[in-house]
């Protein structure tokens, strides 16, 4: 076990899941519900067979799917519906609150949803052993960050006027935008329990040989299947209610190579973080992987507070401000050493 190796390879993941919504604001002339589908193309259907299909044994991939149980293959799907309303709503919050505030409220809950309910759901008792105090120790740690960035934002939301919230963030609302990063954050837990369910897909794949850094691979295609399902019902509703469906072809031949470009970049971005969670989790001290969810979601917000900064969502504020959000950002980032003293 290498758990600095595991979290570098968590943190390359949050990079690219952190920076997955850049792109997605140089898409040109269409409605979000056409640019949001069209990245969960990429996402959630060709990026998961293209990376299984690189990392698992040549010709084992179908071998692993057929022999996969069937019930671990629906389970992982269902919890991929699950959490595909939370990527929905999580693409919301950041149109709403912006991409460090949005990105904050929903991943800070994941974290703690995510890290915590599947050691209860599988027995674990979390107290009963040094990991699983750690686990928790480490969840309440990123919490406090999260905690303390949510205190940023809401000073920013008091020292910015209307015109300057919109200025960085152009659909700005506070209220609703809260309201559906808990729920995106609550939802989003449930990528991590398709993960549990998906673990006797896991067994059949390192049988055939699957190298243990990429075991979770196979997994990810129904997880994504799933969550690509409930996304597509809803934009393509969106899509027919606000006839933003000639937007895939109305576009000029520059416009849809632009966009097709962006969202494809973002998709690809997106997926990484599930590829290299995958690889970091299997260097973690044995006991304490389930931390790696919180991990993973510590990074995310860190980093996507960075990319606020960078991209002037919190130009106008006091300096106290961007000084309490540094902090926050520097607890999240030292939860994730908490691994470290397993």
């Amino acid at each position: 076990m290498n758990p600095i190796a595991g979290i570098l390879l968590i943190a390359l993941g949050s990079i690219g899941a952190a920076s997955f919504y850049v792109p997605l604001k140089k898409v040109k002339e269409w409605a979000w519900e056409s640019s949001w589908i069209v990245q969960g193309v990429a996402a959630w259907l060709i990026a998961p067979w293209v990376f299984a299909l690189i990392f698992v044994p040549h010709g084992e991939l179908t071998a692993i799917l057929k022999e996969a149980p069937s019930n671990a293959k629906l389970m992982a799907m269902f919890f991929g519906v699950l959490w595909g309303f939370g990527g929905l709503t999580f693409g919301l919050s950041m149109r709403y609150l912006g991409v460090a505030l949005g990105q904050s409220i929903a991943l800070g809950l994941c974290a703690a949803f995510g890290t915590i309910i599947p050691a209860i759901i599988g027995g674990q008792n979390l107290f009963a052993s040094r990991a699983g105090i750690l686990t928790l120790i480490g969840v309440a740690i990123t919490v406090a960050g999260i905690s303390i960035i949510g205190y940023a934002g809401a000073l920013k939301s008091r020292e910015m006027s209307e015109e300057e919230k919109r200025a960085s963030v152009k659909e700005f609302a506070l209220k609703k935008g809260i309201l559906i990063a808990i729920f995106a954050g609550v939802m989003s837990a449930c990528f991590n329990f398709g993960f549990e369910a998906g673990k006797p897909i896991e067994e059949v794949a390192l049988a055939h040989g699957t190298n243990p850094l990429f075991q979770k691979n196979p997994t990810l295609i129904f997880i994504l299947l799933g969550g690509f399902l409930t996304n597509l019902f809803y934009c393509g509703y969106l899509n027919i209610k606000n006839k933003t469906y000639r937007d895939y072809l109305s576009s000029s031949g520059n416009v849809l190579l632009n966009n097709l470009a962006f969202t494809f970049l973002a998709g690809f971005l997106w997926f990484l973080q599930f590829h290299f969670f995958g690889m970091g989790v299997s260097k973690l001290p044995e006991g304490m992987a389930v931390f790696g969810w919180s991990i993973l979601m510590a990074l995310n917000i860190a980093i996507s507070n960075i990319w606020g900064i960078v991209l002037n969502e919190w130009k106008g504020v006091k300096s106290k401000t961007i000084f309490v959000l540094i902090i926050g950002i520097i607890v999240l980032i030292l939860s994730t050493f908490v691994v470290k003293l397993s």
